[in-house]
């Protein structure tokens, strides 16, 4: 079903901004359903080839297809990242330079292992992935709601108690690039600014998983602290 949410002339219209998935699993096929049911093409992949792909596909119907990561990473006039951080090396800087790439990616060493830099927060995830695509302008977003919730939390925009996301990013145009997708999607957004506070919205943070609205989320991510901070 097309989205409520009113267009303008800043805001693609489903239909003519194409988004391009790198990554299969749980966020990234929610997330393909959730942008087919409001327009928007996808080109999804994964490591193990488009052909593991063929059943979403079908499921997702004609505005989706399967692709290779290079092939999601070229078709994408915006791109998701949504794969394990031992993955991001194997990215494609050079097809995804100039694009809004928008992380999803949480730090869990006993899932991705020791990832020095992460334990000692002298960088954060998305500020490593940005290191790893210099020429990408990365968003971090989708990173905080649990997969499930993408497609059964979305509300039209001017909904009571509409629940809202966050973003973080060093450039003002890409933040607003993805704030204007995710509205279009049917969350509000909190914009956090740059990809160095994006660390407010990490794991065991009070705004990671709970439904909240937007005067909710920013409570909790400036009540955040980091994990050294923790007891």
């Amino acid at each position: 079903m097309p989205s409520s949410a009113p267009q303008t002339s800043a805001h693609p219209a489903p239909g003519t901004t194409t988004v391009g998935i790198i990554g299969a699993g749980h966020i990234g096929g929610q997330l393909a359903r959730l942008l087919v049911a409001h327009g928007y093409p996808v080109v999804i992949s994964n490591s193990r080839g488009p052909d593991t792909l063929i059943e979403l596909v079908a499921e997702l119907g004609p505005l989706a297809r399967a692709g290779t990561v290079h092939d999601a990473a070229i078709a994408g006039d915006l791109v998701v990242v949504t794969t394990p951080l031992s993955a991001v090396q194997t990215l494609p800087a050079e097809e995804l330079a100039g694009k809004v790439v928008i992380d999803t990616d949480n730090y869990y060493p006993q899932r991705d292992g020791h990832i020095p830099e992460l334990d000692d927060e002298t960088t954060t995830v998305s500020e490593r992935l940005q290191v790893f695509l210099p020429n990408a302008h990365v968003v971090k977003a989708f990173n905080h709601i649990y997969a499930a919730a993408l497609t059964t939390d979305a509300l039209p925009a001017g909904s009571d108690n509409r629940r809202a996301l966050a973003v973080a990013g060093n450039e003002a145009s890409a933040r607003a690039t993805v704030c204007r997708l995710i509205d279009d999607l049917g969350f509000d957004v909190v914009d956090l600014g740059p990809l160095a506070e994006g660390w407010r919205i990490q794991r065991d943070t009070p705004g990671y998983g709970p439904r909240m609205d937007a005067f909710e989320l920013r409570e909790a991510v400036s009540t955040a602290i980091r994990y050294r901070d923790m007891e």
